[in-house]
């Protein structure tokens, strides 16, 4: 709104018709801004037909009390829209503050229409349908207009201070990016900065947690026996060019995989998976600064669009996603497209006594309302983007070589493949490089391509000749940005989710992972900054009052951080076989001998024999002349490798871990939830602070006359 406009508003009963303030504006000033561009292929005007549709909708734009403006260049004719301050006036009731204690009918002051919420009503009414049935996105769709947007005006300061690479450590601007953006962007920012934060203290024990490894990179006992076991050969594993290798040749490997799996890394799951709890995942969530949103009230109805459930899910373009069906809406959720209050993203508002509609019970399984099938759709995408991205991880922690069968007796795909085994130094050696892999290479990778797709779109499309004209020239450019949708701040949302996963739900195989997410993520808050800023177009802005489902995400990823750690240590490293033959079979059973390490023998003892005879065909294998017997990882006898005492009691070991691991974990989370607020005392009695100061200005200003 402008800066010399003042609006007045009267708050009435519900229902009540009351008369509209005169609202003073400089109309010099008002006719240089425009809210919303649309754009045409120049070739459409050949069409009778869309053209004809093309000005149907424009003139109900006028009949609604927009203005527009025809410009055309060479390629495209684009048409400015402005909304006409009467529009805003019909809107009055959003624009009351929820708190504001003033008695009804009391004459409420608002010095301008914040642009985020200028933007969100002239959204609302262009993808209202018009008497032809028509909304903007249908046209849009039916090629009538190839889009639609809104301006980016007043970004210079955002530029400056956040949406440049020289200030990713510096603090983020978050009242300026709500007053732009709105209030879910600035939530997910707000997020992604406590998240990064957040990540600090975990990087800092990760790292400690691996460095405390080299500290027993040569005075490990395993790793010793390792590197002199020249004498033991490893059965052959695969088909292709079958070989004998000594068991010396994993020297270097045995001595790595020490850095990562030790004693330490039980310590740091247990940590994670408190952090977890605590941090990004924790209830308590960022607040954006002071200034409510709007109350959800029904807008003054005089000469506005009839609005339907199709209005109201405007936002979704296109169909449903996901093959969700479409429900009526009740009027009071019109906070769905013009969405502020406690009725936003992921919570459902409470529906009073005065509700204006009801729903019939049978219905009452399917998602009814805008948040419900966002929610919906937001845990069955992240389900299916979950497998998508943790199923090869799930295979190489929980499958990869343990169905493989044993040397002579090979299980076999159809009866030719033999299946894939683990590395020779265990399968946590492949966890460790897959997901070195994933968070290292595939992580940088993917900021790198985040960054370049839309830039060098962004640069192809700017290397067309601009207009001379200042104001077609601005249009252009914003054209010329990449396009937004519904889904672009879903897609961040998603993206950081999945690194989140990343991050806690395999830890324990690779410490480091919680440091390689702090650097990508203060590289992602500076990127996600220039593209929505720099190099896109402007997204709508929302309401929210959180971050919604995401909640909800990071509550399922925490939860399953301790599952997955907890089998990790039991069944994949090679904790628990250390523990139990260092207090059952190894020398310090009947009590610790300085000169002996508990842990001598250890090797012999977990490798089961194999005797090169038994193989059906022992003469293809090459070296077989000098080889009587050979090795492998399983606790199975030398005569039918059949499972033995020591394995049964081995994995009645590990399932008693995994049971107590987790109990002790989410009774610590518990624990400490209890005792940790999810908001601050602090944060209250900032509250109620701003709360005291309004009722003391409201009881000391001259009272307005009642209507």
């Amino acid at each position: 709104m402008l800066g010399g406009e003042t609006l007045e508003i009267l708050v009435g009963t519900e229902g009540d018709s009351l008369p509209l303030m005169d609202i003073n504006a400089s109309e010099t000033e008002a006719s240089e801004l425009w809210d919303y561009v649309l754009v045409a292929d120049r070739c459409t005007q050949r069409n009778p037909r869309q053209v004809q549709r093309r000005q149907q909708f424009l003139e109900e734009l006028e009949r609604k009390g927009f203005c527009y403006k025809v410009r055309e260049d060479q390629e495209k004719v684009f048409f400015g829209i402005r909304a006409d301050n009467g529009i805003f006036d019909r809107y009055c009731r959003l624009l009351v503050q929820p708190e504001d204690t003033a008695p009804r009918g009391e004459l409420a002051r608002l010095t301008s229409i914040p642009a985020t919420t200028r933007i969100r009503i002239v959204n609302f009414v262009l993808n209202s349908k018009t008497a032809a049935g028509d909304r903007l996105q249908d046209l849009v769709k039916d090629g009538v207009f190839e889009a639609g947007f809104p301006l980016h005006k007043g970004e210079e300061d955002l530029k400056k201070k956040w949406a440049r690479w020289r200030t990713m450590f510096q603090e983020q601007p978050v009242g300026d990016i709500r007053n732009y953006f709105g209030e879910k962007v600035a939530l997910y920012f707000a997020w992604l900065g406590w998240y990064t934060y957040m990540l600090v203290p975990a990087a800092l024990v990760g790292l400690v947690v691996f460095l405390s490894g080299f500290a027993h990179f040569e005075a490990s006992q395993i790793s010793r026996e390792i590197c002199a076991a020249h004498d033991i050969y490893i059965c052959p594993r695969s088909d292709h060019n079958p070989t004998y290798h000594r068991l010396s040749e994993t020297c270097a490997f045995a001595k790595l995989t020490h850095l990562f799996d030790n004693e330490g890394t039980v310590l740091f799951a247990i940590f994670m998976a408190l952090w977890g709890g605590h941090g990004p995942g924790a209830h308590r969530q960022p607040r954006l600064p002071a200034a409510a949103a709007p109350a959800l009230l029904p807008p003054e109805r005089r000469g506005l669009p009839p609005v339907s459930a199709d209005d109201l899910l405007h936002d979704w373009h296109g169909p449903p996603p996901g093959g969700l069906p479409r429900r009526g809406l009740c009027p009071l959720q019109l906070g769905l497209a013009l969405p502020g209050g406690a009725g936003d993203h992921g919570r459902g508002g409470d529906r009073g006594p005065g509700s204006l509609c009801e729903h019939p019970h049978h219905d009452q399984e399917k998602p009814r309302t805008f948040s419900e099938r966002e929610r919906t759709f937001t845990l069955r995408f992240f389900i299916l983007q979950f497998f998508a991205h943790f199923s090869s991880l799930i295979y190489i922690a929980f499958i990869l070589g343990r169905i493989n069968g044993h040397p002579g007796k090979s299980v076999r795909l159809a009866g030719l493949w033999k299946l894939e085994e683990c590395h020779l130094s265990g399968c946590m050696m492949d966890l460790f490089v897959q997901m070195a892999t994933i968070m290292g290479l595939k992580q940088t990778l993917s900021n790198c391509m985040e960054y370049l797709r839309p830039w060098l779109a962004h640069k192809c499309r700017s290397m067309r000749a601009m207009s001379q004209d200042p104001e077609l020239r601005h249009w252009q450019h914003n054209y010329r940005l990449n396009p937004v949708n519904t889904f672009s701040l879903f897609d961040e949302f998603m993206e950081m989710m999945i690194q989140y996963g990343f991050t806690t739900i395999f830890v324990a195989a690779f410490p480091l992972a919680p440091l390689l997410a702090l650097f990508s993520n203060l590289v992602e808050i500076r990127l996600d900054a220039i593209k929505m800023v720099r190099l896109q177009r402007r997204l709508v802005p929302r309401k929210a009052k959180d971050i919604g489902t995401w909640l909800q995400v990071l509550e399922i990823i925490g939860v399953l951080a301790v599952i997955a750690n907890g089998m990790v240590i039991a069944f994949t490293s090679e904790f628990i076989p250390r523990v139990v033959y260092k207090y059952r079979y190894g020398p310090c059973r009947q009590g610790a001998h300085p000169a002996v390490d508990c842990l001598t023998g250890y090797v012999n003892h977990s490798l089961s024999v194999f005797y090169t005879k038994d193989f059906q065909d022992p003469v293809k294998i090459e070296g077989s002349e000098n080889v009587t017997e050979c090795r492998y990882r399983d606790y199975g006898t030398t005569q039918n490798s059949s499972f033995t005492e020591q394995s049964w009691f081995l994995l009645a070991i590990r399932l008693a871990f995994l049971i107590l691991f987790e109990h002790v974990a989410l009774c610590i989370k518990l624990i400490a939830a209890w005792f940790v607020p999810d908001v601050p005392q602090s944060v209250k009695n900032e509250v109620l602070k701003k709360k005291y100061q309004r009722l003391w200005l409201k009881s000391s200003s001259p009272k307005s006359t009642d209507v």
